[in-house]
């Protein structure tokens, strides 16, 4: 072997041991990410279940391993979706970046913000364009799905709640005080419809956060309709460009940001003037900002003017539909007993 071959050939070692390098430090950094958040999302099941804030004993972070477990199983399927589709269509991308969120006494806290992925080469078609973003949404909502029917056919009696409130039937009971409601979706309300056993005792919606599965799932439809807004590019953002043309998608994107911001709107008036419209959440109105400044109303453009298929077509009317009944105008309201 020539000197220069010889040369050559250790520069192709040195940067082939550096990519090893970073490809082992970034599986660190995503088994760090997903242990740290399945630590949150238990701490957050404790509190939830409970009703007690932190420090635990060791003892009692089993009760959070119900809610911890579906949370990290509707994330993780909804983020391999992606992962997978991308891979399908041989465009690179990462593993999932799972987010905790700490627990902070007095927060409303779910133990996470999410995961995500990021692709690392460009998407040339629509047809891959649409699939990476179909993927996900349809793999969480299927997991999601099943957790809820779990959890409205798994109710336990009236002693569960009992034991964390003792007061419950007190007329003193959280008097003077503040009261969380999960705001409902027509599919959450449709399941309950159809699967409570409404012979039995059923938490009010003011009570569902103590019901590890129940919370689970409605987070999951509250993360699910998020992502499935046809704006820019989140997930629904992604389907809806693929559907039609930019322009359209432009049109959706702008009303369906407006929207979410007189949702938002809404909801902060309500709050300020307790006038108990009953509708709409403050948090739609800052979701409406990161949309509108942050993630940006227009797709970028992908270099493919191919339609989609009919089934492809059919399949994103689908999770239109899906965001619809999973969508709650009014998700979080907290209210003076």
């Amino acid at each position: 072997m020539s000197e220069k071959l010889f040369n050559e050939q250790k520069v192709f070692d040195a940067i082939a041991a550096i990519e090893k390098r970073k490809k082992i430090k970034s599986y660190f950094i995503h088994i760090g990410l997903f242990i740290v958040t399945f630590i949150t999302t238990t701490l957050a099941g404790v509190e939830w279940t409970t009703g007690q804030l932190p420090p635990y004993e060791f003892n009692l972070l089993v009760n959070g391993l119900p809610y911890s477990i579906s949370i990290m199983l509707i994330i993780t399927f909804h983020e391999f979706g992606h992962y997978f589709a991308a891979r399908y269509h041989r465009v690179k991308a990462t593993l999932p970046f799972y987010i905790p969120y700490p627990t902070i006494p007095y927060f409303i806290n779910f133990g996470t913000m999410g995961a995500v992925i990021r692709t690392k080469s460009p998407i040339y078609t629509k047809k891959a364009m649409f699939d990476i973003g179909i993927a996900g949404p349809l793999s969480g909502f299927v997991v999601c799905l099943a957790i809820l029917i779990y959890g409205f056919t798994h109710v336990p009696s009236i002693e569960y709640l009992i034991q964390i409130h003792p007061d419950y039937f007190s007329s003193e009971f959280g008097k003077d005080g503040y009261k969380l409601v999960f705001g409902d979706s027509i599919l959450f309300s449709l399941l309950r419809y159809l699967l409570a056993d409404h012979n039995n005792f059923f938490p009010p919606m003011s009570e569902i956060y103590h019901y590890p599965y129940l919370c689970a799932g409605w987070f999951g439809l509250l993360v699910t309709s998020m992502n499935m807004i046809p704006v820019g590019q989140l997930d629904g953002g992604h389907i809806a460009y693929t559907m039609f043309d930019q322009e359209k998608h432009l049109k959706i994107s702008s009303i369906s940001t407006i929207i979410l911001a007189v949702f938002g709107f809404t909801g902060v008036i309500d709050s300020l003037l307790e006038i108990n419209l009953g509708i709409g959440w403050s948090g739609w109105l800052l979701w409406a900002f990161i949309l509108y400044f942050i993630v940006k109303l227009k797709h970028p453009p992908v270099p493919d003017a191919a339609a989609l298929d009919k089934k492809r077509i059919l399949l994103g009317y689908v999770s239109f539909i899906i965001f619809v009944i999973s969508f709650s105008p009014t998700p979080l309201i907290l209210k003076l007993i």
